[in-house]
C-alpha cells in the first residue's frame, strides 16, 4: 500500500482551520535564491535613494531625476501639452512634493489608480533668528518638526540640510556633515553623573524643546574689539561658504538630520536601518512602480502622488490638504471632468505602520498587530481616541485590495497602531477621502518609528513594491 501524503495524513479540522485561519507566515521562508537577489537589488537602491534624499526637497529632486531618465516630462512644459495614453508626465509642487501619472487607456473621468505617500520626516528645524552665543560656544536655535522623543535627539551627529535665499533671490543650497570630510553638529546631553534631576523627570520633559539647540562652534573670531566673537566667526563662515549674513536665517529652510547613512542591519543583513524609513520606505516603492509603465500603457490612469507636511497635519501649499493634486488632476483632465475623475478614482494610502516589537509588547494588541517579515500591512483605519482623525475604508474595498493581493501572490497583514486608547496617528487618507475617492492605508510596519535610526525589513519593502506595482496595474 503507498505511503500517504503529508494532506492525506491531515485531519477534517486541519484542514477546516488551513482553509479558514489567516496566519501569515514570515516571507523569508517562502524566498527563493531567484528573489532574494531581486529583494537585495531593490533595498540597495532604497538605501541610496534614502541617502541622497533625506529631506523632502532632495527626495523630490531625486525622484524628478529617476522619472526623466524614464521618459516623464514635466507637466507644464510645451511638450507635455498632449495628454495621450502611454503619456508620462509629472509636477513639482514647489520643489517640496511631486505627482507623476502615466496615461491609461480608459478615460480620465473612469478615475485613477494612486499611490500616496510622503516624503517629510521628523526633524529638528532652526528658528528665523537661530545663532546666538553663550560662554565662547556657538548654538543654533530650534524648534522640532513632528512627532519625535526629544531625548532620541542629543549627543547623535547632525547634518545641516536646506536653502537659504540670498539678497538677490538665489537660492542657496546647504547640505554639510553627509561627506567623510565635512563637519558635523550636535545638541548636547546632561552627563549622568549631575543628572538626578533630569532622570527623575518624565520622559516628555528629561529634555525641553527649547533646550534642542545645535552646537556650531567655539573659535573666537581675532579681533579684541568685536563682541560675540565667536557668533561672528562662525556667521563669517557662512558668508564666505555661502554669501549669506544673519538676516538669512529669517526664511530659510534648514533642516537638522542625523548624518549616519542607511546601513544593513543584523548579521543576516535582513533589515535596514536608516533615518527616514517613514515615510520613504513607502515612497520609493510607489515610485518605482509608477516607473513600471514607462514602456507600457495601463488600462487606467496610473499616478504617484508624494507629498510634504504630513508629519505636522499636511498643512501649507505642498501638503496633502492643500490643492496641489488637484490641480495636477484638472490639467490631465479639464475642469469638467475633474470631480468625476476624483470620485471615480482609488488610492492606497502608502504609509508605515508601528511593527509589534516583544520589548514594549504592553502597548500593542498582538492578535491585530503587523510583524516585521510578514509582508505589507492593508490598514483600513488609523486615527485614535475611537478613530479620531482616520478615513476608515469601507469594507468593499479593503475586500477588492485583498483579493487583488491574494491573486498576485503578494503577502499582506493587517495591522493597526497599537492598544485601544494607548495613542494612535494617522495619514494622508482622510485627506484623499474628502476628495470622494476610494483609499485604504498599505505600507510596511517600522520599528522604533520616528527616531533618528528607524527599521525595516528588506522582505517587507520588496513586497510592498510588489504589491504597489500590482494595485496600478489592476
Amino acid at each position: 500500500m503507498p505511503a500517504k501524503s503529508a494532506d492525506e495524513k491531515k485531519t477534517p479540522g486541519q484542514k477546516l482551520a488551513e482553509k479558514l485561519f489567516f496566519n501569515p507566515k514570515n516571507c523569508w521562508e517562502g524566498v527563493d535564491e531567484k528573489i532574494e537577489k531581486a529583494i537585495e537589488v531593490f533595498a540597495r537602491s532604497y538605501k541610496e535613494m534614502l541617502n541622497k534624499g533625506k529631506t523632502e526637497r532632495e527626495f523630490t529632486s531625486a525622484a524628478i531625476d529617476l522619472l526623466q531618465k524614464k521618459g516623464f516630462m514635466d507637466i507644464d512644459s510645451a511638450s507635455a501639452k498632449k495628454f495621450s495614453p502611454g503619456a508620462k508626465v509629472y509636477r513639482s509642487i514647489k520643489g517640496k512634493a511631486l505627482v507623476a501619472a502615466v496615461l491609461g487607456k480608459r478615460p480620465l473621468k473612469e478615475g485613477l489608480n494612486i499611490l500616496g505617500a510622503h516624503v517629510d520626516s521628523p526633524r529638528i528645524d532652526l528658528k528665523p533668528s537661530p545663532l546666538y552665543e553663550d560662554t565662547d560656544f556657538a548654538f543654533l536655535d530650534t524648534h522640532y518638526y513632528g512627532g519625535i522623543k526629544k531625548y532620541q535627539w542629543t549627543a547623535i551627529p547632525l547634518a545641516m540640510h536646506g536653502v537659504f535665499i540670498d539678497s538677490k533671490g538665489k537660492t542657496i543650497n546647504v547640505r554639510l556633515g553627509e561627506d567623510e570630510d565635512d563637519p558635523v553638529f550636535t545638541i548636547t546631553d546632561l552627563l549622568p553623573h549631575l543628572a538626578r534631576e533630569q532622570m527623575q523627570k518624565k520622559a516628555s520633559e528629561a529634555v525641553e524643546g527649547e533646550d534642542l539647540d545645535i552646537l556650531v562652534g567655539s573659535k573666537p573670531f581675532k579681533d579684541e574689539k568685536v563682541k560675540e566673537k565667536v557668533k561672528l566667526a562662525i556667521l563669517s563662515i557662512l558668508n564666505e561658504q555661502y554669501g549669506i549674513d544673519e538676516q538669512s536665517f529669517a526664511g530659510a529652510e534648514i533642516e537638522l538630520v542625523p548624518a549616519f547613512k542607511a546601513r544593513d542591519l543584523g548579521l543576516d543583513r535582513s533589515m535596514i536601518g536608516a533615518y527616514g524609513h517613514d515615510d520613504r520606505c513607502c515612497a520609493y516603492p510607489a515610485l518605482r512602480a509608477l516607473m513600471d509603465f514607462a514602456s507600457e500603457t495601463p488600462e487606467k490612469t496610473a499616478v504617484c502622488y508624494l507629498s510634504d507636511k504630513e508629519e505636522i497635519g499636511s498643512m501649507g501649499n505642498t501638503g496633502a490638504q492643500s490643492r496641489g493634486f488637484e490641480n495636477f488632476v484638472a490639467a490631465l483632465s479639464g475642469e469638467g471632468d475633474l470631480r468625476s475623475c476624483l470620485a471615480n478614482s482609488a488610492m492606497l494610502s502608502a504609509d508605515v505602520n508601528a511593527a509589534y516589537d516583544p520589548a514594549y509588547a504592553g502597548v500593542f494588541d498582538k492578535k491585530n498587530s503587523s510583524f516585521m517579515g510578514k509582508g505589507l500591512i492593508l490598514s483600513k483605519y488609523t486615527g485614535s481616541g475611537g478613530k479620531y482623525g482616520a478615513s476608515d475604508a469601507n469594507a468593499e474595498f479593503c475586500s477588492k485590495v485583498q483579493a487583488l493581493m491574494n491573486k498576485n501572490k503578494i503577502p499582506w497583514q493587517f495591522g493597526e497602531l497599537g492598544k485601544v486608547d494607548k495613542g494612535g496617528g494617522g495619514t494622508i487618507a482622510l485627506h484623499a477621502a474628502k476628495l470622494g475617492m476610494e483609499v485604504l492605508d498599505c505600507g510596511i510596519p517600522v520599528l522604533s518609528m520616528h527616531s533618528p535610526f528607524e527599521v525595516i525589513s528588506k522582505v517587507d519593502l520588496y513586497y510592498c513594491y510588489k504589491g504597489y506595482v500590482a494595485f496600478l496595474k489592476d
